[in-house]
């Protein structure tokens, strides 16, 4: 049983989730296949320049759902965007395009960690 049989099967439209480390991962909305390569659209940021990129090899699909099409993506790759790690993260770009609505669940954690103890800070500062 090779590496590609193993993995589950991939719809357009899934979110795919690529593990970081323990506690961060990267996101993406898996794409389709080009010339039977798997393709995932993806936010990324470098040198305060953010764009949205599909790139191949795509292996690991963390959430299953029904395949969608998304001419939202033929639209946005290549063109610069808005990236923000608390507000428009990979994760918020993913499930915008999958769901039309921003969420990262990974903040959603951070930020309950840390509220608490910020509670004073983010109310006088609106943070």
């Amino acid at each position: 049983m090779g590496l590609r049989s193993s993995q589950p099967q991939l719809y357009p439209g899934d979110i795919v989730e690529f593990p970081r480390n323990k506690h961060i991962s990267h996101f993406g909305v898996y794409y389709g296949e080009r010339d039977g390569v798997p393709y995932v659209a993806h936010l990324t940021s470098r040198d305060s320049e953010a764009r949205l990129l599909l790139f191949g090899r795509a292996l690991k699909s963390a959430v299953k759902v029904e395949p969608v099409d998304l001419p939202e993506i033929d639209e946005a790759v290549g063109k610069a965007c808005t990236y923000d790690i608390l507000f428009h993260n990979c994760e918020h770009q993913a499930t915008l395009f999958r769901y039309g609505l921003k969420k990262s669940v990974q903040i959603e954690k951070i930020y309950g960690r840390i509220y608490p103890t910020w509670k004073d800070l983010f109310e006088t500062k609106k943070l």
